[in-house]
């Protein structure tokens, strides 16, 4: 089975970033809009157990996120994605790093770049096109995240396995 790690921003936030998912980023009915704290892995339904374990572990250290989505950016040249930027704090690093160290499944298969993913699979026009136009909106949000997500691919589609609040000090 396939599971990953994320935290859901806001339905505010959610529903700001689905104007424009649902029109640039297929994977828009796979998942809300999310920071990925740990990318998609690979265990069996046993070891389910452990990895909860391991959360519940790793949130009694953490205070709820605080986020700052601050401006629209991009992937490129790397992929053609365009993202909400999440602003990289010492305490968001510090809850991606412990969940990486405690919940061993899988590698980390790029660098921790805090974001909420809001295109992709563009061609280069397009995306030169849309990031022009997104930039000249932007985004300025705010806010706490309280809880991190197991969520497991079932039939193509991301769900919810467990919720852990983060009611720690840090």
């Amino acid at each position: 089975m396939k599971y990953g790690i994320v935290a859901f921003p806001s339905k505010n936030l959610q529903d700001l970033a689905n104007n424009y998912r649902k029109r640039y980023d297929p994977h828009y009915a796979q998942i809300a809009p999310h920071i990925t704290l740990k990318d998609a892995f690979e265990a069996d339904e046993s070891a389910v157990q452990d990895i909860t374990a391991k959360l519940t572990e790793v949130v009694a250290n953490f205070a709820p996120l605080k986020i700052h989505a601050s401006r629209i950016s991009s992937f490129f040249p790397t992929t053609n994605a365009i993202y909400f930027r999440i602003e990289p704090t010492e305490q968001l690093a510090n809850i991606q790093n412990a969940i990486q160290e405690n919940v061993t499944f899988g590698e980390q298969k790029h660098v921790f770049v805090p974001h909420i993913t809001i295109a992709q699979k563009l061609t280069a026009s397009e995306h030169d096109d849309i990031l022009g136009q997104m930039r000249m909106v932007g985004v300025d949000v705010q806010e706490e995240i309280q809880q991190i997500h197991l969520v497991q691919e079932q039939d193509g589609k991301w769900e919810i396995i467990e919720s852990f609040r983060l009611n720690g000090a840090e």
